[in-house]
């Protein structure tokens, strides 16, 4: 019997989660779609029936990947309107299905109060503090500060990635309403190196930052640090770039001979080879939580340096090294381009332990089964339950 025929025949028996708030799965463009795909899978090895709603451009039917039921939404285009009629179709049908609701991000968690209207619980990953980023236009900024307290308001449990994060919320929610769930990556024990070869670089003989290229990620910093102190190794910077946006011109204005722009790679094998191959690897971002790209370094036992900030701090760890202005930036460069083997092997093995503590899939998945449990309704007919009998005794 197929994994789908499981899952329409016992269906009532198992627990059920609707993943909602990305493009959907299999993951194409990282971050809360890898955790989406990653939830997915290993809550249907644990015999949950999973739901992902996926956005499509045309109508077409249900199918099963991997045990997994995708449920397609049509909303063609990839720009925000788009996203809004996808995040409201789906919250439309999620809302009249039996499975829990698990979200994730809040960029339209006004959508939410349907849940409430209908009695229905859900659980929001809040991600980060979106209205904050530099990127956003006024009146963005106003929409994703509105959406926050929308999904702070509406959900009946909240996810924080990140213990600030945790404390933001916890300003205007009940702390037994959050829970604090890192994000994940696998541990890149090795990887080959022969995919350098297409950028020009040698393992352990370049520097590198991945980020999507906008202000508040200190990619133009980084950028020009590396050019003026020129430290006898390129820099790989892997991000989309556009000449129609005025800040990828400036980033690409600032640049040396000695900077690679290696454009966005999606190939998890090419970019697991160039993070276990890296010198160092280099984070600025300053607004957020758990940034996966901090993380996957992690994993990959890449020696850190990173802006200087409560998030990154805590992910990072002890042995990263960390800088707080372009000067810092730029003596952090020198230092860790002329270091020792001996430092920077240390460094990576503080990376990785720093991982493991942390950020190990198991433990994520693990973590998130018992928040979803909690939401269930059995579940929470057995502790009323409990409780009657405790008072009654």
């Amino acid at each position: 019997m197929r994994a789908s025929d499981g899952g329409r025949h016992a269906g009532a028996a198992r627990p059920a989660v609707a993943i909602l708030g990305t493009r959907g799965v299999p993951a194409a463009h990282g971050g809360f779609e890898t955790l989406a795909e990653r939830l997915a899978l290993e809550l249907v090895a644990r015999d949950w029936r999973v739901e992902v709603y996926c956005q499509v451009d045309r109508p077409t039917a249900p199918s099963t990947w991997r045990g997994v039921d995708l449920i397609p939404v049509a909303a063609p285009g990839d720009g925000p309107l788009a996203t809004i009629l996808f995040d409201w179709k789906c919250t439309l049908r999620a809302a009249f299905r039996p499975a829990l609701p698990l979200v994730l991000g809040y960029n339209t968690a006004a959508f939410s109060l349907l849940y409430r209207l209908t009695g229905k619980r859900s659980v929001m990953n809040m991600d980060g503090i979106e209205w904050r980023r530099d990127r956003w236009s006024k009146p963005a900024k106003v929409w994703f500060w509105l959406n926050e307290h929308c999904g702070s308001l509406f959900s009946t449990h909240l996810v924080a990635d990140h213990p600030e994060i945790a404390r933001h919320l916890a300003r205007v929610n009940a702390t037994r309403r959050i829970t604090t769930i890192a994000y994940g990556a696998d541990p890149v024990a090795d990887a080959p190196a022969a995919s350098l070869a297409a950028l020009g670089v040698e393992p352990q003989r370049y520097g590198l930052a991945i980020a999507r290229i906008v202000p508040e990620n200190l990619v133009l910093q980084v950028v020009r640090a590396w050019s003026e102190v020129s430290p006898g190794l390129p820099l790989v910077v892997l991000g989309k770039l556009s000449e129609a946006d005025a800040y990828h011109r400036a980033v690409r204005a600032a640049a040396g001979p000695d900077v690679i722009f290696a454009g966005a790679i999606y190939e998890a094998d090419r970019v697991a080879a160039l993070r276990r191959h890296a010198r160092f690897h280099i984070h600025g971002h300053t607004v957020g939580g758990t940034n996966p790209s901090l993380v996957e370094a992690l994993g990959a036992g890449s020696p850190v340096l990173a802006h200087d900030n409560v998030f990154n701090r805590w992910v990072a760890g002890p042995d990263a090294a960390f800088f707080g202005d372009e000067t810092e930036l730029r003596h952090g460069i020198v230092r860790l381009a002329r270091a020792p083997a001996g430092q920077l092997a240390a460094m990576s093995s503080g990376a990785r332990a720093r991982h493991a503590e942390a950020f190990a899939w198991d433990g994520i998945v693990d973590a998130y089964e018992r928040v979803l449990r909690a939401q269930l309704p059995e579940t929470r007919a057995r502790r009323r339950a409990a409780a009657r009998v405790e008072v009654a005794g």
